[in-house]
Formats: structure tokens, C-alpha cells, sequence
């Protein structure tokens, strides 16, 4: 018995050897001053590391958030880390419409231009939790409240153009299929990632929302991605037995915080990106 779990230490520190040197990393050096940015989610996690990365390449940074005391403190862990204080904290909960009109209206009166929309804002939520929208928790978050927040902002996107949009989705959109029956995700948690996807898709191709053609028409860009496997507070409405065993697993296989967000960080700074939209991206590269 000794011996299997020396064997299966072994395995699983050889395991998280292996996935720590495939992780993707964003090598660009691209300084983003005088850029303006917005990423949802901002106060913990990849959302927080992703603020800081373009903060310390002297981008003007939003921290758009639902909790406005952890916000605030992110802010100022930000700031002392990076030197740079361009940063603001506005509230945010994508989980009500009214939340995500009330915010837009204010940035678009507000600010000058938007360069980059990192939609990161996210939860793994499996319960049958409505909103005050009376939509399921998990779809509204990954998906309606996203939406409505890019199709407010294009206007300002387009006006900054060149622009990015970036939708952080996750892989499980693999295991789903898209049912015009399941808009709400009421029988599927993962068809909230399809939806992102599609998402992506549709604003790339609606003239109305974005572009038909990068080089010809707006210059918006719009590009989802999956960060990973990574433990952070996305998985806060899990409970019980099924939030241990997440836990557990990926406390093994995941990955941190840093390297959860270089994938996001690539789509918004890198070169090699410039003009590609409508892909869907996996460790700094297209996937399928």
C-alpha cells in the first residue's frame, strides 16, 4: 500500500511537471500606453492577473466587478505591483441586465475610447439558480450578460479601432451541442460555452455588431479562447461533495492563476494576432 501511493505521488507530480511545461505563454514585449481597457471579473484570478499584465505595460486598466470592496483591493495590490495608477474600479454584475446597462451607459459618457474588452466574468454554476432577470445563473453570466455588454460597447470599439474583443470561454463546448430549446442552459450546464463560442461567431459576422471583413470595415476583432483548467472563485457556487471533488482534482492538474491568464494576455497585446478574428484559441494558439 506504502509503495502505490509513493507510485501514484510520483505520477501525479510527473503529471503536473508535464503540464507546466506545455502551458502556454504570452511572450509578446508589446507596452500598451495610452490603451484603454476593461476586463470583467477583475478583483481575483485570471481576470485580476490579466488586469495586472496590461497594467504593467502602461495600459489604462477598468476593473469592472461585482464585489466592489474586492475590487478596491485589487486595485491597490495592482497598482503597488505595477507603479501604475491609471487604473479604476467600477461596479459590475453581469448577473443583472440593468447592472450591465447602467455600466455601459457610464463608460461610453465617460471614456474617449476603448481598445480592448476582455469578457472574463464567469461562473461554474450547475444549480437551477435564476437571476433577477429570470434566467439560470450560469447562463447569464457567461453568456447574456457578456453579450449585452459587447453590443452596448461596439459603438466605442469601433470608434478605437484597431479593437479587441476577448470572450474567456472554457473547453467544455467540446461536450455540448447547440439546442435552440436550451437557450437558458436549463438542461446543460456546458451549452453556456457553445453559446460563447457562437457568440464570438456572431459578432464577428453580424456587419451590424462588428465586422464582416477586418481589413475593410470597422478594425473590431473578436476572439474567445479557453484559459485552462484553474482553481479560482469561478467555481464559488459549487458545494458539497461536488466541490470537493473539483477541488482535489484540480489542486493536481491545474493550473495557477498567472498562467491561467496568458492566453487572454496574447489575445489582447500579441502582434501575431493582429487582424485575426472569429478563432478560438488553447494555450496562446487557434484550436478547433
Amino acid at each position: 500500500m506504502t509503495r502505490f501511493f509513493i507510485y501514484s505521488e510520483l505520477s501525479f507530480t510527473g503529471i503536473k511537471i508535464y503540464l507546466k511545461l506545455t502551458t502556454g505563454r504570452c511572450t509578446s514585449k508589446k507596452r500598451m500606453d495610452g490603451k484603454t481597457v476593461i476586463v470583467t471579473g477583475a478583483n481575483t484570478g485570471i481576470g485580476k492577473e490579466t488586469a495586472r499584465d496590461l497594467a504593467r505595460r502602461g495600459a489604462r486598466v477598468i476593473l469592472a466587478c461585482r464585489d466592489m470592496k474586492k475590487a478596491e483591493e485589487a486595485l491597490k495590490d495592482i497598482v503597488a505591483s505595477t507603479g501604475n495608477s491609471n487604473l479604476e474600479a467600477q461596479h459590475l454584475d453581469v448577473s443583472s441586465l440593468a447592472s450591465v446597462r447602467k455600466f455601459a451607459d457610464h463608460i461610453n459618457k465617460t471614456e474617449n475610447r476603448l481598445d480592448v474588452l476582455v469578457n472574463n466574468a464567469g461562473v461554474a454554476a450547475i444549480n437551477y439558480k435564476l437571476t433577477s432577470d429570470n434566467l439560470l445563473i450560469g447562463m447569464q453570466v457567461n453568456h447574456f450578460g457578456p453579450f449585452l455588454l459587447t453590443c452596448l460597447l461596439i459603438e466605442l470599439l469601433k470608434r478605437s479601432a484597431p479593437s479587441r474583443i476577448i470572450m474567456v470561454s472554457s473547453v467544455l463546448h467540446a461536450y455540448a451541442k447547440f439546442d435552440i430549446d436550451n437557450l437558458n442552459s436549463e438542461k446543460w450546464f456546458s451549452s453556456t460555452q457553445i453559446t460563447n463560442i457562437l457568440n464570438t461567431q456572431y459578432i464577428v459576422f453580424n456587419k451590424n455588431k462588428v465586422n464582416v471583413n477586418f481589413n475593410f470595415t470597422t478594425g473590431v476583432t473578436a476572439n474567445s479562447l479557453h484559459p485552462g483548467a484553474v482553481l479560482t472563485d469561478v467555481w464559488r457556487h459549487l458545494s458539497g461533495v461536488t466541490k470537493a471533488i473539483v477541488t482535489s482534482v484540480l489542486k493536481v492538474f491545474c493550473k495557477d492563476a498567472v498562467e491561467g491568464a496568458q492566453t487572454t494576455i496574447y489575445l489582447a497585446v500579441s502582434e501575431e494576432v493582429e487582424g485575426v478574428t472569429g478563432k478560438y484559441f488553447v494555450d496562446c494558439k487557434v484550436s478547433n
